[in-house]
């Protein structure tokens, strides 16, 4: 059995050894294009000498081969190339050698129709990677315009939302594109390691030895440069052999019931059938029903999930390029559309049958995941408590006599109660976040606009946006990196590419942090239990890295009063269509009825509104101030997910004012337009919240991580952490 990925490895390099930790060290593979390594490609067309470049195929097989059974953090192959119209490339790197004079050699540039297709140009034959280095399912491949991988791509995204801070660099060529690459990564503060063996040039007799000598010049001017048999065996021991056919064995291999997701796909890869999973996970639905009664509005038959199933493991016979969420099952909430099935939005009248589904929805189902069914919600995605559906009132996961949060409240319970892996909810003012806490899971609400609201029906257009509800961080990051691309029919959608900020990959800053947390005066209406809670949390917070730092709370405070005290609510029915409320008022849940009509009483006028707006856009610019790219900033703002976990009765008895309540961390989210992820952060008795000793059981308890717009990768990395350090509590 192959041991456990150490926390670091160090392998002997130029200037002195290279240490990188597995988890957080990803392989780059430049260009190892048939353009660049077959005859008739451009880089023959250059004149480049083939023997050295083609050498180089045999070491990165072996680099990649031991890389991914070792599990490094992330696999990413880089492609140079453009678009077929040439628009991304620039007249010089056009033509400047095609008109030096005397030219006799580049008789084509790119563009130009070669016998492996155009020169350079994506989608081409040319253009793509050798079969025998060729991608897997779950590899990163990026399409780059220039030398370095760096300039107009988006891997900085990629690799900071993998938290990867070192990278192990391969490919060619060497004088050119492989150096760019490391050198562009040192400016953006990855630790970088070039594997002699595994790059080479067109001319490496006169450019190979210097490139590399350059690299690690003066101490490590740009990084490391290591051979690769050291580093193969220092990973060898970690790497897994893999089975090669997902044919069943003799003996079936049985499923311990742990629905995490790197937990199945490693149990995958041993021979685990996801049709056991499927069979086992149906009983576990069927049984919970009973128990806790409206977590699904639709739910798929389980012999068309068995036949999902069936399929995916015809169509990826080998368990060693399974894609990432093979045989992963999970449920989505029933504001979003799935082509074929009705949209209820938890209310029957405004029911449609939709033709096309949430992007979202087909991405997972691309990835290999298991559609299971649509979840409950607060109806019309109007609420905080659960409390508000016709189909059903789902309560805790942990206790029958507390309310199970809303208005994902059907998403977080299936999580929750292991029905599914995950499930993709929306979060408008709270409604990934707060179920999320009382359920015990983490709710993640990334920077709006960078996954495709299209097919959600919408609660407050333009503050809406998706929100993952997963079993670990980690698991929220994953389905995020799978699902986010921009779409340009998402009238709110963020361009692809965006400032980022820097890594630290070594030194004190690799571990420290800087957040803030409310003030006093703001943690005063949690319950007693609740403010106990958050200040184990904080000091756990300092005990992994975090200093405690002040900050201006207001434009935090300000945003969130306005979403509800303002005109922000009056988008709640300009959702709807003109009369719908008055023509529709007896289908309504009475609570939100109530809520509609206080809305249209305040007769808001546009004046109002666009002072709201006008303020709004105030409080967001505080805001980014706050998580400034400066001394002063903090990089993440942690408040109590919520203020108290009440009962069904208690909501029952004040229906808005409790639900007003639970929104006073986070109702400024999606204001302020910040990415969010709540993170479990413990439990606590019963009976300490209600006062009574007789009361038995356990409650969660749960933080939320704030931070600025596409701060979503650093966000994400600080909450893993303070995960992983409660879980090591526990252990």
């Amino acid at each position: 059995m192959a041991a456990p990925l150490p926390e670091l490895v160090t392998v002997d390099a130029k200037p002195y050894a290279y240490s990188f930790p597995p988890k957080h060290t990803a392989l780059v593979i430049i260009d190892m294009q048939r353009d660049f390594l077959l005859p008739d490609g451009f880089g023959d067309i250059q004149g480049g000498n083939l023997s050295d470049v083609q050498a180089s195929i045999e070491p990165t097989k072996k680099l990649l081969d031991i890389c991914r059974r070792a599990g490094l953090g992330a696999i990413f192959h880089t492609r140079e190339g453009h678009v077929p119209d040439l628009s991304d490339c620039p007249s010089s790197k056009l033509i400047r050698q095609h008109q030096a004079p005397g030219n006799t050699q580049h008789t084509l540039t790119i563009g130009d129709k070669g016998k492996l297709g155009r020169l350079l140009t994506r989608g081409e034959w040319g253009h793509d990677i050798i079969d025998e280095l060729a991608p897997r399912p779950g590899e990163v491949v990026i399409d780059k315009p220039g030398k370095g991988s760096f300039w107009n791509t988006t891997i900085l995204h990629k690799l900071k939302a993998r938290a990867i801070t070192h990278l192990i660099v391969s490919g060619v060529t060497t004088e050119c594109c492989f150096a760019t690459t490391i050198r562009e990564a040192n400016d953006r503060g990855f630790e970088c390691v070039g594997i002699e063996e595994a790059t080479a040039g067109y001319n490496d007799a006169c450019f190979k030895a210097s490139s590399l000598d350059m690299l690690y010049w003066s101490q490590g001017l740009f990084g490391f440069v290591a051979s690769l048999q050291p580093l193969i065996e220092a990973l060898e021991p970690c790497a897994t052999p893999v089975i090669a056919s997902l044919t069943p064995p003799q003996t079936p291999q049985t499923w311990d019931g742990d629905l995490r997701i790197s937990s199945l796909q490693k149990a995958y890869r041993s021979g685990l059938s996801p049709v056991t999973v499927i069979e086992q996970l149906f009983k576990t639905i069927e049984s919970y029903q009973k128990e806790n009664s409206g977590v699904w509005i639709y739910f798929e038959k389980k012999d068309v999930v068995l036949e999902a199933t069936k399929a995916l493991v015809v169509k990826y016979s080998d368990k060693a390029a399974l894609p990432p969420l093979f045989g992963i099952p999970y449920s989505i909430k029933d504001s979003l559309d799935i082509a074929g099935l009705p949209t209820t939005t938890a209310c029957p009248c405004l029911t449609h049958i939709a033709s096309e589904s949430n992007p979202v929805h087909e991405k997972v189902l691309a990835e290999g995941a298991l559609f299971i069914g649509k979840t409950n919600l607060d109806q019309l995605a109007t609420g905080l408590s659960g409390c508000r559906s016709p189909y059903g009132m789902p309560h805790s996961v942990y206790h029958k006599d507390y309310i199970s949060g809303g208005s994902s409240s059907g998403s977080c319970v299936s999580v929750g109660a292991n029905l599914c892996s995950f499930s993709i909810a929306t979060d408008t003012a709270g409604s990934g976040r707060v179920p999320s806490c009382f359920n015990g899971v983490v709710g993640y609400k990334p920077t709006r606009g960078l996954l495709s609201t299209v097919g959600l029906v919408p609660a407050c257009l333009s503050l809406d946006c998706i929100a993952i509800i997963a079993k670990t961080v980690s698991d929220a990051r994953l389905i995020w990196l799978l699902c986010e691309e921009y779409d340009s029919r998402d009238r709110y959608a963020k361009p692809v590419i965006s400032f980022q900020r820097h890594v630290n990959a070594t030194g004190l800053k690799a571990k420290s942090f800087k957040f803030g947390i409310p003030p006093p005066e703001a943690l005063s209406i949690c319950s007693p239990t609740y403010r106990r809670m958050f200040h184990q949390a904080i000091k756990q917070l300092q005990s992994i890295g975090g200093v405690l730092t002040p900050f201006d709370s207001t434009p935090f405070d300000k945003a969130g009063r306005l979403l509800y005290d303002g005109t922000f609510v009056s988008e709640r029915l300009a959702s709807l269509p003109d009369n719908w409320l008055e023509a529709n008022r007896s289908h309504l849940h009475p609570v939100i009825l109530e809520i509609f009509e206080k809305v249209v009483a305040r007769n808001s006028t546009a004046v109002q509104a666009y002072r709201d707006m006008q303020a709004k856009a105030l409080y967001t610019r505080q805001a980014e101030n706050v998580f400034g790219y400066t001394a002063a900033g903090i990089d993440v703002l942690v408040v109590p997910t919520t203020v108290t976990h009440w009962t069904t009765k208690q909501v029952l008895a004040d229906p808005i004012k409790t639900n007003t309540a639970l929104g006073e961390f986070t109702h400024c989210g999606n204001v302020l337009d910040l990415c969010a992820v709540a993170v479990p952060a413990g439990e606590y008795p019963v009976s300490e919240l209600s006062g009574n000793k007789e009361d038995a059981g356990n409650l969660p308890f749960s933080v939320t991580f704030l931070a600025g717009n596409r701060l979503d990768a650093e966000t994400l990395e600080i909450a893993r952490r303070y995960e992983e350090s409660i879980t090591n509590l526990k252990s």
